[in-house]
């Protein structure tokens, strides 16, 4: 999953730094992520997980770090195979 979310990661979020040189836990917004780019990662990330992410999840939070998505991806799977 962290390498789908890198790949997502280079190709829509626009970072001042190689997604490659980041650290599972490193700060998105300290490297680049901007407000718009967090729309195109949500969108990216909504179809490639074949997920929703839904609005009270739509926080600065969840874009901080590929650890922070990967959960939010993780617990968004297990509520909805659940429903």
């Amino acid at each position: 999953m962290k390498t789908e979310l890198r790949r997502i990661l280079s190709e829509s979020a626009r970072l001042d730094v190689p997604v490659d040189s980041l650290g599972d836990s490193d700060d998105l917004y300290a490297a680049g992520l901007s407000s718009l780019a967090t729309v195109h990662v949500m969108l990216a990330i909504e179809d490639e997980f074949g997920i929703e992410i839904p609005d009270r999840m739509l926080t600065r939070r969840l874009f901080s770090s590929i650890d922070a998505l990967a959960a939010a991806i993780t617990e968004l799977r297990r509520s909805q195979a659940a429903a």
